[in-house]
């Protein structure tokens, strides 16, 4: 079985259930229409309909900071290994940001793997739900090809006029629809029902730029030298909040804290920003991107351009975090429309 039907009404005790065994995290609401992901008890506290979180799921996998080593001399220890796990659920996780845990897994499944994240990954079970309705202005997750379900996920619910239609996805996830035992088996009409729904989705998700998929790596090739970047140059704060919400940055940097007595100390993993002035500095005091022209067009050709050369898939997800969070209204479709605007 990989589809079953959980009924509205069972919803909340499907939560319940989850709750009762596992530490389970979902979107829930703050001020002025924000939202973030935050551990939950109910049903009651999550948000259903959010636009994305403030901070991506990324959190959860590769948090802001963890210990990679800790070390005592007073006690005799030597360097001590640490691998931070936390066995979590996290529920309600929307289709831009399952693209961008796909892409995180890809990366860090690369050589030299990093056992650290794949550790973590192992702990996290994922539970997807679907839009039914761009988020905003700034979306575009359909440009990108990521309004639709492609994996990333254990179970995938769909909102349906009377119940949630289930993809199983994995045997984690067939595991815990058949301990729940509130699931029934997946009907013809609601299938039908599905089919309808995501046929709706393709005429009401449109992409808004004016370019093909397959053709926006072509574009950033050919405006290395636009005049776009000295603009975005200009206006950019090299604040890095960018880089910070993004579900698909995976810069770090190690550092080491020795406390004072340097007798013991730990090292560190924390997030990282190609957007920082130092960031690609190196000894002698070159930097390779000294300006901010050069780090705002860094920052898009990893994602439209360099890592699909590598990876075979472009790594934005189209979920407007950038564009939402960006003080100085640096916005990435209105970006990529003058491109091609450029380009002619």
């Amino acid at each position: 079985m990989n589809q079953a039907l959980l009924s509205k009404s069972r919803l909340a005790d499907f939560v319940s259930y989850l709750v009762s065994g596992h530490k389970v995290v979902a979107p829930v609401p703050l001020q002025e229409g924000r939202f973030k992901f935050d551990e939950v008890q109910s049903l009651a506290d999550i948000s259903l309909n959010y636009i994305p979180t403030i901070l991506p799921p990324k959190k959860y996998f590769m948090p802001q900071r963890s210990t990679l080593l800790r070390y005592d001399l007073s006690k005799g220890q030597d360097m001590e290994e640490m691998v931070e796990l936390e066995k979590l659920v996290l529920f309600g996780v929307h289709t831009c940001d399952l693209a961008g845990i796909q892409c995180l897994n890809i990366v860090f499944s690369d050589r030299p793997k990093d056992l650290h994240y794949l550790a973590r990954n192992n702990f996290i079970t994922v539970i997807g739900l679907e839009c039914s309705d761009y988020c905003d202005s700034f979306a575009g997750c359909a440009m990108l090809h990521n309004h639709l379900p492609k994996g990333g996920y254990d179970l995938f619910l769909t909102e349906l006029a009377e119940c949630y239609y289930v993809h199983i996805n994995t045997q984690k996830g067939e595991e815990m629809i058949e301990e729940a035992s509130i699931f029934e088996a997946a009907t013809k009409a609601a299938e039908g029902e599905l089919e309808r729904l995501r046929s709706r989705k393709k005429e009401l998700f449109t992409s808004e730029v004016p370019i093909r998929y397959q053709d926006i790596p072509r574009l950033f090739e050919e405006t290395f030298d636009s005049d776009v970047w000295s603009q975005l140059g200009e206006k950019c704060l090299s604040c890095g909040n960018c880089t910070s919400v993004c579900p698909t940055c995976f810069c770090f940097d190690i550092l080491d804290e020795p406390e004072l007595d340097l007798g013991s100390g730990e090292r560190v993993r924390v997030w990282d920003s190609c957007q920082n002035e130092a960031f690609a500095a190196v000894a002698g005091g070159d930097n390779f991107r000294k300006k901010r022209l050069e780090r705002q067009r860094h920052r898009f050709h990893r994602k439209f351009k360099y890592l699909m050369d590598r990876y075979g898939r472009l790594f934005c997800t189209g979920c407007g975090r950038c564009s939402r969070s960006c003080m100085a209204g640096i916005n990435l479709k209105r970006t990529i429309s003058a491109l091609i605007e450029e380009r002619g």
